[in-house]
């Protein structure tokens, strides 16, 4: 199963992706998590590992990656055949606990340019990565909702739904977090404001809780 987590800066997405993993992993899932997100670096420090190497690197680096791009007038194909989650190059992941975590790459210095490369690069692999029914892949996606339409557009095309996960909510803005979704009968779960995790996450910590809205979350997925 791939799933892609998104939503807007500071939801919480990388917590979510994190944990998420983690359950999966402990129910004995085989897990790969894909950091797409170029800017944040707080993922790998959740799941208690080192930042990988970028994966655009595979491909001769950011630049070549734009050149081939540029020059196929942005048609070029990365990936000749299908992929496996073993395919993966021991170079480009992480692996902790039963959880492996690559990365699309991240802007390191200031003036990069265009993170255009590391967004082909990751959309291609993952429409050429291939799972069995006990494997799963996190994409946690970069900030911003512009995701929702296009996960909605490929949920209809595919005939499969999306769902939401509320995060940090209270007493106070649960009513208001139903409301602004489309259909409420899509929340698949509400994640409280936990202060364990939020300091943990702003600290840098490896995330150690393990929420009930979370293995309630898991569950759900391994019904689906």
């Amino acid at each position: 199963m791939k799933i892609a987590v998104c939503g807007k800066g500071g939801c919480g997405k990388s917590t979510v992706t994190s944990l998420l993993a983690k359950a999966l992993a402990r129910r004995g899932k085989e897990t790969l998590v894909i950091d797409s997100d170029e800017s944040n670096y707080g993922l790998h420090r959740q799941l208690g590992m080192k930042l990988p190497r970028d994966f655009t690197d595979y491909f001769g680096g950011k630049q070549n990656v734009l050149n081939d791009m540029m020059l196929s007038k942005f048609t070029h194909q990365f990936f000749e055949e299908t992929w496996t989650i073993d395919d993966i190059p021991e170079d480009y992941y992480s692996l902790k606990d039963g959880v492996k975590l690559m990365s699309s790459g991240k802007i390191h210095q200031a003036n990069e340019g265009c993170s255009c490369a590391m967004g082909t690069v990751m959309t291609q692999f993952i429409q050429n990565l291939r799972l069995t029914e006990d494997q799963f892949a996190l994409m946690d996606m970069e900030a911003g909702i512009e995701h929702f339409k296009k996960i909605g557009e490929l949920s209809e095309s595919i005939q499969k739904p999306f769902y939401y996960v509320f995060n940090k909510v209270t007493k106070e803005n649960q009513e208001m977090m139903y409301e602004a979704v489309w259909n409420s009968s899509r929340v698949a779960v509400s994640l409280g404001a936990d202060p364990g995790i939020m300091g943990e996450g702003l600290m840098g910590k490896e995330l150690s809780e393990k929420p009930d809205a979370i293995e309630n979350l898991t569950e759900f997925l391994l019904s689906i």
